[in-house]
């Protein structure tokens, strides 16, 4: 900061040299504690001065990374599953940590459908309707054994025997009911196929 009465414009200003090659050697030094030596800071991990700190990327490759970070749920809670989905979005478990911070009512803004419960055959129908509204690229999540398998009604004449069988299924959640940290996990498994392209 530049003394009182000093008038800015007209002061000289400090030559920037471009000579300097040891950018290590110029590090601040620090007297606290807990940064690393007495006397010199602490050095980033990675970042050296001699390497060429360039990413290469394809756009495809870009895109899928910024899809991965901004999953758009399509909250379809059917049955007990969608209390332990709702506490997932809470504030203890924040799912908006990942992105996934807004559920979405209407399919059209939605790229993520986690089916949470029992599917019956009486709602087979309009969940594939949903679906197909969502735009592409688009995934679905099971969440719990209902969604998944049947659950606990497998042998039930009115139950959907997994909703994998109307639209495909990208993560199974297991559980019944699954904890939130178990969609917490299930939404870190959808980030990572999405950056794979998947």
């Amino acid at each position: 900061m530049a003394p009182p009465g000093t008038d800015l414009k007209t002061a000289p200003a400090r030559p920037i040299r471009f000579e300097i090659t040891d950018a290590l050697g110029q590090r601040p030094t620090t007297t606290q504690t807990g940064l690393g030596t007495a006397g010199v800071a602490p050095v980033t991990p990675g970042l050296v001065a001699n390497e060429d700190n360039f990413v290469f990327a394809t756009i495809k490759d870009l895109v899928s990374w910024a899809r991965s970070r901004s999953p758009w749920p399509l909250g379809y809670g059917l049955a007990c599953c969608a209390i332990e989905m709702f506490s997932a979005a809470s504030s203890t478990h924040d799912l908006a940590r990942f992105g996934a911070e807004v559920f979405r009512a209407s399919p059209r803004q939605a790229d993520v459908m986690i089916v949470a419960g029992t599917v019956t055959h009486k709602m087979a129908p309009r969940l594939r309707r949903l679906y197909e509204q969502m735009p592409e690229p688009k995934w679905v999540i099971a969440m719990g054994n209902c969604a998944s398998s049947g659950g606990e009604f497998w042998d039930s004449y009115s139950t959907l025997q997994g909703v994998d069988t109307i639209v495909p299924v990208d993560v199974y959640v297991p559980g019944c009911p699954p904890r939130p940290e178990a969609l917490v996990e299930g939404i870190l498994r959808l980030r990572e196929k999405i950056v794979r392209g998947g």
